[in-house]
């Protein structure tokens, strides 16, 4: 009897246990964040600027419009930090010997000075970086840094570019720490300041890849405190520049989703479906396609068929610029040519494509020369409509939505015309360069023979690809 008794006793104390532990794992993530930050008493009024970085010599017209350059966006983010710095980025590459890569060793020598002043640096890579000096480096400084293995966790890769500072002030974009975005990359940004509410979400998806430290494999379930704060159903509300707007930020592959938290190709289907006039799309490459690890390709036609359905079923005007450059997949013209031929004999179907083309003159050139040059690249991954807009950290292309990590920013403004709205900022960047003289009318037919001719691959990385290792 007093054996059934203690195990009695035992089971009810194991009950009251786990309730206790679920009672607090409910509270832990409605009540406070970190820090003691929490919905209740976030900074929503906020302000908010594009970053671009625009390579030398990239001749636009004497009116055109530039934005804050992306090193000066940067370098006030870390003049900003007295407590923390978290950056997730897929290249660290900072460190190099080329003359155009001043400024990266500049940011890097200050988050060295940030680290001696204790301030608390952490920063998430994808293991493939393992290697690399500058995180080396760094965490001799007293970084921590993460290593995600995003080839063990969905045979991807880690394409996510965010930083987080004080957890007060945001940048998210196409850059990564790589002397080249700062050189001759064309790339896009936006930087928040003061904008705490929305750190509060996108911090939850920088715990969520440092939860994944050390380990090789995905968790079945995921932690409360990883939840989504704001999604495509619950918004953000918030003032941007005086601008009421809604925001929420997306995550990719579907597999690093928790609860409440929207998928990348969610995010931007609400940005397209919402679309009464226009959709305009700036990518580096569109290839409707997921390659497997038989190289086999089969046909992925979420994102194209959605711009069909904008076409056809609602009369959405399309505008689509793509980067032409020496990596191009020849099926992308194919696609294009596709796309091109859905509008034929309907009036009120309104579909233009362009190839932004900075380097013409390198396109066909040998081995030997691509590593003598320093080609540019248009590197801008976003969608701006005459209600929305979305940047992010993807291509066009099956497989980084399928495989790879990325993270994405939805934002939608009542008042899109007024000279502060971000979407009408981002609507003139997308003009300036599509009525540019680098954004061209190419057909399949005058793709120079040295794109036509040579094997189809799947596309590579943008930034490691495209110039030569100077290190």
């Amino acid at each position: 009897m007093s054996q059934q008794k203690c195990i009695v006793i035992f089971a009810l104390v194991c009950c009251f246990a786990i309730l206790v532990a679920l009672i607090f794992s409910a509270v832990d993530i409605m009540g406070e964040d970190e820090d003691g930050l929490s919905e209740k008493n976030c900074e929503n009024n906020c302000r908010i600027t594009l970053v671009e970085n625009i390579p030398k010599g990239l001749n636009y017209s004497g009116s055109a419009l530039f934005h804050l350059p992306l090193f000066q966006g940067w370098w006030n983010l870390l003049n900003m930090a007295k407590k923390s710095v978290d950056i997730v980025s897929s290249h660290w590459n900072l460190n190099s010997s080329s003359p155009l890569a001043r400024q990266g060793r500049r940011l890097l020598e200050k988050l060295f000075q940030l680290a001696a002043r204790d301030i608390e640096i952490k920063l998430v890579s994808d293991v493939l970086t393992a290697d690399s000096k500058v995180l080396e480096d760094l965490k001799l400084k007293g970084a921590e840094v993460t290593y995600m293995n995003m080839t063990a966790y969905n045979r991807g890769r880690l394409q996510s570019s965010f930083w987080i500072i004080d957890k007060q002030h945001v940048y998210l974009g196409s850059a990564s720490l790589d002397w080249r975005s700062l050189g001759q990359m064309k790339e896009l940004g936006v930087i928040f300041y003061n904008c705490s509410c929305l750190v509060l979400d996108i911090q939850r998806i920088f715990a969520l890849y440092s939860s994944l430290k050390y380990k090789t494999k995905v968790p079945q379930s995921w932690s409360k405190r990883l939840y989504g704060v704001y999604d495509n159903q619950k918004k953000l509300q918030l003032q941007l520049n005086g601008t009421k707007s809604e925001a929420f930020v997306s995550n990719s592959p579907k597999l690093f989703c928790p609860k409440n938290r929207s998928f990348d190709l969610d995010a931007i289907y609400s940005v397209i479906d919402d679309a009464q006039k226009f959709v305009y799309i700036a990518v580096t490459d569109y290839l409707p396609l997921i390659s497997n690890v038989n190289t086999q390709r089969i046909y992925w036609p979420d994102l194209d068929g959605k711009i069909r359905e904008a076409l056809v079923l609602r009369s959405v005007k399309v505008r689509l610029l793509i980067s032409f450059w020496r990596n191009t997949d020849p099926l992308t013209f194919n696609f294009v040519s596709s796309l091109k031929a859905i509008c034929t004999e309907i009036p009120s179907c309104s579909l233009k494509v362009k190839f932004f083309d900075l380097e013409k003159e390198s396109a066909c050139l040998s081995k030997e020369q691509k590593d003598n040059s320093f080609p540019k690249l248009n590197r801008n991954k976003y969608v701006v409509t005459d209600r929305e807009v979305y940047i992010g950290n993807f291509d066009w292309v099956g497989n980084d939505f399928t495989q790879n990590a990325g993270a994405g920013l939805v934002i939608s403004q009542a008042d899109a015309g007024n000279e502060t709205s971000v979407i009408k900022q981002l609507k003139d960047v997308f003009e300036r360069d599509w009525y540019s003289p680098y954004a061209q009318n190419l057909q399949l037919t005058k793709i120079p023979n040295c794109l036509s001719h040579r094997p189809i691959t799947a596309a590579p990385d943008k930034t490691a690809a495209a110039t030569p290792n100077v290190n």
